[in-house]
């Protein structure tokens, strides 16, 4: 389930603009999760996700799934802001994946994302920047998960030639099965937590901001890719399992091997004790 906005209107000072000129923002995905239970800051706008101000015109979005948007700050200040949550990762991750959005006001103009340039938008209120700041979290986390989902098929895949080529399958059973925990790890992130296909809660009932995250929904493919991985972790979970159940048949098959070999055993002993 989408996080729950909640905004409040008399700190963001109602629809009064936060960014002027072209603006910067950056989603960086920093865990497996933030805490962000008892962050207390000045200038929170936002509950869910928790969004607040930073400097002078700065503003920090926190989504609980790890990642963290910077909105019109100089590097000085994205480094600080980071710092101060190192505390607050959970399982921080070992490669970072970051996401970067130019954006352009232009009162007179539609809101729109330029082919190769900055995304052009008539203003810059807070909800408005909280909406891309969500696009581009979920980007940014399913730019991960398809990198650890195209190194699982980089695994699997040499398995199943193997099986078509010699009959057998050469690994383990637990290294089958850490692939398998990869891929539902996988994918309880990207339908779980992070609910990449639901839409944040704050753009219900405002036709404006429901157009403006379509557009972006559509440049960052996120439908897309979030049913791409789905079919690959499919593919990955069935390959994993045949792996599996073959390997579970080949062991069973020694195991009564084993037992009929015993028995012969047994059976040869008491033939021989019954002639002597």
């Amino acid at each position: 389930m989408a996080e729950t906005a909640t905004v409040n209107s008399t700190a963001a000072g109602g629809s009064r603009q936060v960014h002027r000129g072209a603006r910067r923002i950056k989603a960086i995905l920093l865990s497996d999760r933030i805490d962000t239970a008892g962050l207390e800051h000045e200038g929170v706008i936002s509950t869910a996700p928790l969004t607040y101000r930073f400097g002078a015109d700065g503003l920090v979005t926190l989504f609980r799934y790890g990642v963290a948007v910077i909105m019109g700050m100089s590097a000085q200040e994205e480094a600080e802001i980071l710092r101060s949550l190192q505390s607050r990762l959970v399982r921080p991750v070992a490669v970072v994946e970051e996401e970067t959005l130019l954006i352009e006001i232009a009162p007179d103009k539609e809101d729109q994302i330029l082919p190769g340039g900055p995304m052009v938008l008539r203003n810059a209120t807070p909800d408005r920047l909280i909406v891309i700041a969500d696009a581009l979290s979920k980007s940014v986390v399913l730019a991960r998960d398809e990198r650890e989902v195209a190194s699982v098929f980089d695994l699997v895949e040499p398995l199943a030639r193997d099986l078509a080529e010699s009959g057998r399958v050469t690994t383990t059973r637990r290294a089958i099965l850490q692939h398998i925990g990869n891929a539902l790890l996988v994918r309880q992130r990207v339908s779980g937590r992070v609910a990449v296909t639901e839409k944040p809660d704050v753009v219900w009932d405002r036709q404006d901001l429901e157009r403006l995250y379509a557009r972006l929904q559509d440049e960052y493919e996120l439908k897309e890719r979030a049913e791409t991985l789905s079919r690959k972790l499919s593919v990955i979970a069935e390959t994993a399992e045949m792996l599996t159940d073959i390997i579970d048949t080949r062991r069973s098959l020694r195991l009564e091997i084993a037992i009929v070999i015993l028995i012969a055993i047994e059976l040869a002993v008491l033939g021989y004790q019954g002639l002597h």
